[in-house]
């Protein structure tokens, strides 16, 4: 009995499975989210733009995690680099020395970003990158103001948070910072009112709003706001994280509009998707203002920001972009999907626009002009305005295993951003996914009462 007893109390207990140890211990209402869209799926490996499951379904990544993944999933060269450096068992976070791979990787963003940005501050995030940009443009211009484009999307901290309008994102974490305001995106003469009062640091705009439904601004407005900023002494900070690294078509949607920027705030696509990696770049006068004597040289810093395996991961990512023609790959293959989307859902009364810039796309609905049609699609408003774009999130996925997802600030926009080494013959897989999709909603009852259905299991959530 004796022995019995220890056997119990030594045996190991039951492993609970990935999902249920996630909802129970990070974020129950994203696992709830999941499975009622029916895109809880789980992932045994990925490659290039495509999605393998446990169960044996290969998905299409038109998403890259939110423009990521630039260089693919798991690019072959990536990985190879970071084994590479984890072999070296070099310094890796010494934080008392100079990492060299950070002064080289610093060097060729810089090479490549061109104009006055000389100087790098590296994070490990977007949020991250605009917190240190607004600290800079206070240092440099010793003004406290700051102003931004409405719409714009920069991060979830609190100093990203004031930087954004509408309340949705800002709900239930208290005041922001004080002193932010916002003018309408592409609108030179109110921004020129703004800049005009003389108190503000900077302007933080995106070249394209990803999350505002993939606005593109007119083509003068960019180079039009650095002669405005020049002009009344504030700097403009270009928030490039979904655009840059090639995603426009070339390096910084900076360079298709011949802006030049005081400061540029790039993440996400730097780390080839493996380690996160984020980088302010900024003109030498600006970084002086912080580091301006030796008791501040290291007054603004950031724990992981130069670590090697960062570091390393943002070499070898410049590599694979560069040595692949990924950005030409991208302005070309994006220019031939939205013709092609254009042209295959014309047809159809409820989209209303294709747009975007290199492989960075957008395609917009309205509601339809059909009276039966209208009817089920204002039950979807009723419940949540972002039903009607998570109904079609959810029919490319279950139906054609295509991954994509509405914009955040602006849910009737489809979200089309693959990584860049997507083949043409996928940019056709999905054109026709999408098509299938939009023609269902115009023609089946049946996605219009599942989704309904599906729509009132969400309300509590």
């Amino acid at each position: 009995m004796e022995k019995q007893n220890q056997i119990e109390m030594t045996a190991p207990k039951p492993v609970a499975s990935a999902g249920s140890l996630y909802a129970e211990h990070v974020n129950p209402q994203w696992v709830r989210l999941l499975d009622l869209l029916q895109m809880n799926a789980d992932y045994q490996r990925c490659s290039g733009c495509e999605l393998f499951t446990t169960d044996r379904r290969r998905i299409l990544d038109f998403l890259s995690g939110y423009s990521v993944h630039n260089a693919g999933h798991n690019h072959p060269a990536i990985v190879a680099a970071l084994k590479e450096e984890l072999d070296r068992s070099g310094p890796a976070m010494l934080q008392s020395h100079v990492p060299e791979l950070a002064g080289e990787l610093a060097a060729r963003l810089v090479e490549r970003a061109g104009g006055r940005l000389h100087r790098v501050f590296f994070t490990s995030s977007g949020s991250e990158g605009i917190e240190a940009a607004i600290k800079f443009a206070r240092a440099h211009t010793g003004r406290a103001g700051l102003l931004y484009a409405e719409g714009g999307f920069h991060g979830l901290t609190c100093g990203a948070l004031s930087l954004m309008s509408g309340s949705f994102w800002q709900e239930g974490f208290g005041p922001m910072l004080q002193g932010t305001e916002g003018v309408p995106f592409g609108d030179l003469e109110a921004l020129e009112r703004q800049l005009a009062t003389r108190k503000f640091a900077a302007f933080f705009v995106e070249p394209v709003q990803a999350e505002n439904g993939i606005r593109v601004p007119p083509a003068d407005y960019l180079a039009a706001a650095e002669r405005l900023c020049r002009r009344y002494g504030s700097l403009l900070v270009l928030d490039e994280v979904q655009t840059g690294m090639y995603r426009s078509g070339t390096f910084l949607a900076a360079h298709r509009y011949q802006a030049e920027p005081d400061m540029v705030v790039m993440a996400k696509a730097l780390s080839g998707g493996l380690v996160p990696v984020g980088a302010v770049l900024m003109s030498a006068a600006v970084s002086d203002s912080v580091f301006s004597s030796l008791k501040r040289a290291f007054i603004h810093a950031s724990t992981f920001g130069e670590n090697a395996l960062a570091m390393r991961a943002g070499l070898a990512t410049l590599d694979v972009l560069e040595h692949e023609s990924l950005g030409e790959r991208a302005a070309r293959l994006g220019a031939l999907l939205r013709h092609k989307l254009s042209e295959e859902l014309a047809p159809y009364d409820m989209v209303k626009a294709v747009r975007g810039i290199g492989m960075l796309c957008g395609i917009e609905f309205q509601p339809p002009g059909q009276l039966r049609l209208r009817v089920a699609y204002e039950a979807f408003q009723h419940i949540h305005p972002a039903m009607f774009g998570q109904v079609v999130v959810m029919r490319l996925f279950r139906d054609h295993r295509i991954l994509t997802q509405i914009c955040g600030n602006q849910f009737l926009v489809l979200k089309v951003a693959p990584p860049l080494v997507v083949t043409e013959k996928q940019v056709g897989e999905f054109v026709t996914a999408v098509r299938a999709v939009v023609e269902l909603a115009h023609s089946s009852a049946l996605f219009w009462s599942e989704a309904l259905g599906m729509a009132r299991r969400a309300a509590n959530i």
